[in-house]
């Protein structure tokens, strides 16, 4: 019966359809290829590109061929060895597909193995890094104790050999489904109706009894690896290998394999000895003895041998996994020292801590972001992060702890956020902001060391380049870069000045096809229509630093907070980036999220989810915030999952020896690999078996008092601090555990943060007395918030309602043959758009003794009997009250006085005072008109005053 005619007539125009959707499809396909080539090539990594690309198209067809060979292969042997003929009637499907593989067989064969082969090949594209670490693998120099391999093979081998012995099962099995319904639609099977027991021609008999014996090798293959995944895999007490594995499980094993083999070699014999009743036979033996042999001899083992005896039969296997937990992520080095903590106090008792002192950093970066938002954002479409940094600079010839950040552009500030401006106008934030993170100005404002626009930098730091093109808030692509003789369009500076991008960076737009291809890849026509994208322009993209070192660099997991820093007279990002497995042998797997998770990864960001047994701090990450160039320098070179990924990027990663000086005294200890150490140090800090099994020195990390969450752990922090017999300060990382279910202190523990340090990375901790208990965080902030002397100074600030008073970081140092607690306060007024927490008020904790007053000077020598025996070196400030609480239009009252004081009776001291209100008005006048310069002039001013003031009164 032929077509009707409107059928014919409609068949070119699906055609045309068809052909459209298809060229449509292959165009999208080449511009996501093609501006990722693009993209590479313009940051110097074009090999990342090649290589994966290259990798991926090899792993695809590959796989896939191969897919296509098993399944279509054995559905094509099955209609070759076809019987001359068989009765229909069976099934209507059945004749159908009977008719189909008579009249069109490579059209029956190519449909299921090319979508099975494509399935494949898209599930083969996700294994490329391993299959690159495993083609360029180093060993580790370490054998594992169980089958003495080199840790290289659980790395990098057995991941590996797991998924594609996998994928061999997976796609045998769809070749003996495929040949068993190719069978059974042309009469090589069939089923007899008398007995409704399955009868095979002989040809087929031979092909099915050989794919079957072949799955068998296959399954006795797996059970081969199986026992070297047992290191891997978790068990009732640990990751790794327990007694039970070891004396029953592995042998186990390796009897699977050998029925499994013997069982595949009555199936090959099965052709000759047609006798489909013996391997059928062995297959239900084979499964009985699987059950008893996987299932329940080790679990006669585990509940008679083991669990009555579980601590000293465990014993050997705990020890092995307690050392290689240690090994895999690098605390087998630290040093744990018995610390007497001292709770009494004298005077002058901090005399030997003199150094230190003033490297406590009162100023917190998680409290200060609306400070420096206030006061530094200048205009409303630049912004600060919430949470700011810590780093280290050279000021006057001394290493000193600073507050950084950024100064970003924020689109979401925009007064008319149209297309123009989000993308060719505001294209680049401007500036770093610095302040000391050990002192403040007298009003209780940071005091800066960067600041304003353009930068001033008051001959502290030299020069550098100040554009910020590529941050952490730069989520939207940028066009920049004018023909010679156009007028500039990109915004530089809040008083109207304009700019021409000059750097390297992006990609070129300047041919019709590029922009076509963008246009494309962004979705956005503008691309081709705007006159603003001329010859010369260039898109830049992927502009936030860990989105282009995750892109470099995939099979690195960057740290979740990263930095600006000012090196070589450049603005830079610093990420450190770490090389993970989930496969190093008796190591314990732990979530990377959770380990790394507290109160301040709520603010920048949560790591990856992922399980891992393995952390390295293998690479250290460079991003030009102008240029967006990356450079991966080697930090842990030792590291055999760097070096194999190295071997595989040729070129990518720069040796350590090539990071400069400046940039080495920038780079510190990283955040979430102290996080995870520290959360592994709680348990694994108990060395011997018994001791760990028994779990009595269990420590945890204790929430964060200041946050009052029931569920955030707190932080760890950057400072500088002196240990225990040493000669000098250095910077550090330093975190407090608690007896686990407990709130008392159970040991202090801090890294090495100072890259410079010859002991950069040592691991040290202070484990409290049994003889007596030292309070912890918590305690300890309870304890100063039931302080009379600290209610009492508050008091104004919480009971008026006009001021609120905030606590930043509670912390902790090793100071006077004791623990000192140091936390400063913050007040701000309430029912302000312009308000800001100011440092007000610094409070203390040694033993039992508190102190509050508004330096840290002041607060110490309260708590020792009149005098710390050491100076911070702080500048003297006035305290202010709730009505002069520090905001902008409201800046703290120089008539202020602390609580119970009297007002000022000298006439010249009260005229001071008066100069420095009138400067702060003023001050506060320039400040919303956006007049930093005046704004400053007039600070400065009133300190002056205020300074004069404080000294013609005696203070």
């Amino acid at each position: 019966m032929s077509l009707p005619a409107s059928v014919h007539r409609r068949s070119p125009l699906l055609l045309t359809f068809g052909i459209a959707a298809l060229l449509l499809i292959l165009f999208a396909v080449f511009t996501q290829v093609w501006t990722e080539k693009l993209w590479f090539d313009s940051i110097g990594f074009g090999t990342v590109f090649s290589t994966e690309l290259m990798t991926r198209v090899l792993l695809f067809l590959g796989v896939g061929a191969l897919m296509a060979v098993l399944v279509g292969g054995n559905m094509w042997l099955a209609i070759r060895l076809r019987p001359p003929a068989r009765a229909g009637g069976e099934s209507a499907v059945l004749d159908a597909y009977r008719r189909l593989l008579e009249h069109n067989a490579k059209f029956a064969v190519a449909i299921p193995a090319l979508a099975l082969a494509v399935l494949a090949g898209m599930s083969a594209t996700t294994e490329v890094l391993p299959v690159l670490a495993w083609l360029n693998a180093v060993p580790f120099g370490l054998l594992d104790p169980t089958f003495s391999l080199d840790y290289k093979f659980y790395v990098f081998e057995l991941p590996v050999w797991q998924s594609f012995l996998s994928f061999l099962l997976t796609a045998m099995t769809f070749g003996l489904i495929g040949a068993i319904v190719v069978h059974f639609a042309t009469g090589g099977l069939r089923l007899v109706r008398a007995t409704g027991r399955p009868e095979l021609a002989q040809a087929a008999r031979v092909h099915l009894s050989v794919l079957a014996g072949v799955l068998l090798v296959l399954y006795g293959l797996q059970n081969l690896l199986d026992r070297y995944a047992m290191l891997l895999s978790q068990g009732t007490l640990f990751t790794g290998i327990h007694y039970t594995d070891d004396h029953a499980r592995i042998g186990a094993k390796l009897v699977m394999a050998v029925i499994s083999f013997l069982v595949a070699a009555l199936f090959f014999a099965n052709p000759v000895i047609k006798r489909g009743i013996y391997p059928s036979a062995a297959v239900v033996l084979m499964v009985v003895s699987g059950l008893i042999l996987s299932l329940i001899y080790p679990a006669v083992v585990q509940s008679f041998v083991v669990v009555p005896n579980q601590p000293d039969r465990e014993s050997p296997y705990m020890q092995r996994h307690i050392d290689m937990t240690r090994q895999a992520f690098g605390i087998d080095k630290t040093e744990i020292t018995d610390y007497e903590a001292d709770t009494n106090v004298e005077a002058g008792q901090l005399k030997a801590d003199a150094e230190a002192l003033p490297g406590i950093r009162l100023m917190d970066p998680a409290v200060i972001g609306p400070t420096y938002e206030q006061l530094q954002q200048v205009r409303g479409y630049y912004t600060f992060p919430e949470a700011l940094d810590v780093d280290r600079y050279v000021i006057d010839g001394t290493e000193t702890d600073v507050v950084v950040a950024a100064r970003e552009m924020n689109l979401g500030g925009l007064p008319d956020p149209n297309w123009n401006n989000i993308h060719t106008v505001y294209t680049h934030g401007y500036g770093l902001v610095m302040a000391y993170g050990n002192r403040r100005q007298t009003d209780g404002s940071p005091d800066w060391i960067v600041k304003d626009i353009p930068v001033a930098k008051g001959g502290k730091l030299p020069d550098f380049e100040s554009r910020i093109y590529f941050g952490e808030q730069s989520t939207q692509y940028a066009i920049v870069g004018r023909e010679e003789g156009q007028d500039p369009i990109e915004l530089d500076t809040p008083n109207g000045q304009s700019n021409v991008y000059a750097g390297k960076g992006g990609v070129p737009i300047g041919d019709p096809f590029s922009r076509l291809l963008y246009a494309a890849k962004f979705t956005d026509v503008n691309l081709l229509l705007s006159d603003r994208v001329n010859s010369q322009s260039r898109i830049l993209y992927n502009r936030t630093p860990k989105e282009r070192v995750q892109e470099v660099a995939p099979w690195l997991t960057v740290d979740s907070n990263i930095y600006p820093a000012i090196v070589d007279n450049r603005t830079v990002w610093i990420v450190d980036a770490y090389t993970t497995s989930s496969s190093y042998p008796n190591s314990q797997l732990v979530n990377l999220r959770n380990s790394s998770a507290d109160t301040q990864s709520r603010v920048v960001g949560a790591q990856v989810d992922a399980n891992i047994n393995y952390i390295r701090n293998s690479v250290k990450a460079v991003v030009d915030a102008y240029d967006g160039s990356v450079t991966l320098y080697a930090w842990d070179e030792s590291d055999p999952i760097l070096q194999a990924y190295a071997r595989a990027f040729p070129g990518t990663v720069q040796p350590r020896s090539e990071i400069s000086s400046d940039l080495l005294s920038h780079l510190r200890y990283p955040e979430d690999l102290f996080k995870v150490q520290r959360e592994i140090l709680s348990r694994y800090h108990m060395t011997d078996p018994k001791t760990w099994y028994a779990q009595s020195d269990l420590w945890q990390v204790p929430n964060d008092p200041v946050k009052a969450s029931a569920d955030a752990k707190e932080p760890p922090y950057y400072l500088s601090i002196k240990w225990p017999k040493d000669e000098s300060p250095v910077f550090s990382q330093t975190t407090v555990f608690v007896p686990k279910n407990r709130s008392n202190l159970a040991s202090y523990l801090s890294v090495v943060a100072e890259a410079t340090s010859p002991d950069y990375g040592k691991l040290r901790v202070l484990r409290m007395s049994d003889t007596h208990q030292i309070d912890g965080p918590g305690q300890t902030f309870n304890a100063i918030n039931i302080d009379g002397k600290v209610a009492e100074t508050l008091r104004p600030f919480l009971n008026q309602g006009a001021a609120s008073a905030t606590y930043g970081n509670l912390l902790t140092l090793p100071m006077g043959n004791g623990l000192l607690y140091v936390a400063p306060i913050y007040t701000m007024r309430q029912g302000n758009t312009g308000s800001y927490p100011a440092l007000t008020y610094v409070v203390v904790r040694f033993g039992a003794h508190v102190g509050i007053g508004n330096t840290l000077q002041q607060a110490l020598d309260e708590v020792f009997a009149g005098s710390a025996g050491a100076n911070t070196g702080e500048q003297p400030t006035a305290s202010p009250t709730p009505s002069g609480t520090s905001t902008p239009g409201s800046t703290p009252s120089p008539t202020s006085t602390p609580t119970g004081t009297a007002q000022p009776n000298n006439p010249a001291a009260v005229e001071q005072l008066a100069k420095a209100q009138e400067a702060f008005v003023a001050a506060d006048a320039a400040l919303r008109k956006g007049d930093l310069a005046t704004y400053q002039a007039k600070v400065d001013e009133a300190k002056a005053a205020l300074a004069e003031a404080l000294r013609l009164m005696g203070r």
